[in-house]
């Protein structure tokens, strides 16, 4: 599968290089083309990886993720074009954390709004599924770094969608996610981020993740 990869920091080089190494083609998107970290990427994970700019990388993906900052997440699928993420399926795993606030990030947005509503409403042609945003990097690519079980949610508007990102993440090692309804499920999962902070501080890593016990 192609997929394309939206944005360079840490969360889109580490999705990046697992779904190289699954077998899938990944372009890597920045702001600009040529941009240092997606080049060093690109060597490092080998011929199915490739970069360019956040359209090159939209239009390149038959999947796409979205893994730039929150409050950068609507200018860079802006920069994506509209047109390069319609009827295409897009992961947002992006968080609204406003990360100026100290000693905490707090979040720009919750209760009654959230970022993957704002992405859905802003693009309502893309196939929105907020995943994955409720751990660290590490986890996400592969739940096996801690023991016992724990959990992973997806939200969406689009059944087939969700039908797509679940199978991407059994691939990645989720037997089992849990499907949250539609994509006003984004605010309860993105308030999950003020307490992982607080747990990421209080634990002194953040190689933790939650579980739901029935």
């Amino acid at each position: 599968m192609r997929i394309g990869v939206l944005g360079t920091g840490m969360v889109g080089q580490t999705i990046g290089k697992k779904l190289v190494e699954l077998g899938h083609e990944v372009r890597m998107g920045a702001r600009e083309a040529g941009n240092e970290k997606a080049r060093q990427w690109v060597m490092a994970a080998g011929p199915r990886a490739s970069h360019g700019t956040f359209s090159d990388a939209a239009a390149f993906g038959e999947v796409l993720f979205n893994c730039t900052s929150g409050d950068g997440s609507i200018p860079a699928l802006k920069a994506a074009g509209e047109k390069n993420l319609n009827d295409k399926v897009l992961i947002d795993v992006a968080n609204p954390l406003n990360v100026k606030k100290v000693p905490l990030p707090e979040l720009s947005l919750c209760n009654d709004d959230s970022l993957g509503e704002r992405i859905q409403r802003e693009f309502p042609r893309a196939r929105v599924v907020k995943s994955l945003n409720t751990m660290n990097c590490q986890l996400m690519v592969d739940p096996t770094k801690i023991p016992g079980d724990h959990d992973v949610f997806v939200c969406g508007n689009d059944e087939d969608a969700k039908s797509t990102v679940k199978e991407l993440l059994r691939e990645l090692g989720w037997a089992v996610p849990i499907d949250l309804g539609d994509i006003t499920a984004s605010r309860g999962t993105e308030m999950v981020l003020p307490l992982w902070l607080r747990l990421m501080v209080t634990l002194k890593t953040p190689m933790f993740n939650l579980h739901v016990a029935r």
